[in-house]
């Protein structure tokens, strides 16, 4: 009874990899490198150039259309940052109705630096605080700028922030800890 015990074990675990690998190679499904604990751009699917992914029909559907609401395109926006295509994100940040928001200012501004242009990131993360002082994942971000900018000490007054915010266990106190200890990771 235990050898089909062992056999079962080992090979269940093999199985359900190859389903994983089997989703993860069908078209259109290529996942976003994640990012955040809140957000969903691990698990949205990035869609080719000039696309944008529509959750409601889970479908990838040209960028013009006008039924995809701004969440979703702020949402997809992250989606392509966190996939290294910057360029677009911004680009997808710029067919927002309303552009103003906390998350597609944040968004915005992590594209940016991430392009090299440090300062105008900063200034849209400024922007973002402004409207929500609360919002954790853009004071890691802002904290994150600051050590690319070797300004540490900015850098740990947003820690002491998100501390203040969500305490020592949340995603973004962590990721800022790791990048202000290892500034080569960010």
């Amino acid at each position: 009874m235990s050898n089909i015990f062992n056999t079962l074990y080992r090979q269940v675990p093999a199985a359900l990899l190859g389903a994983g690998l089997a989703i993860a190679m069908l078209p259109g499904a290529s996942l976003a490198a994640g990012g955040g604990g809140s957000d969903d751009a691990a698990t949205t699917p990035t869609c080719p150039k000039g696309k944008v992914y529509e959750k409601k029909s889970k479908k990838c559907v040209d960028k013009t259309t006008s039924n995809v609401p701004d969440e979703d395109r702020t949402e997809y926006a992250y989606t392509l940052a966190k996939a290294g295509r910057y360029q677009e994100a911004l680009d997808m940040l710029d067919t927002l109705k309303d552009p103003n928001t906390k998350e597609a200012l944040n968004y915005r501004g992590y594209a940016t630096r991430k392009l090299g242009r440090t300062d105008e990131g900063i200034s849209w993360y400024k922007k973002s605080v402004a409207l929500d002082p609360k919002y954790a994942k853009v004071r890691e971000y802002l904290g994150e700028a600051y050590v690319v900018k070797g300004q540490i000490d900015l850098a740990k007054e947003q820690l002491t922030t998100i501390k203040s915010i969500c305490g020592t266990s949340c995603e973004e106190y962590r990721d800022l800890h790791e990048a202000i200890e290892k500034p080569s990771k960010i």
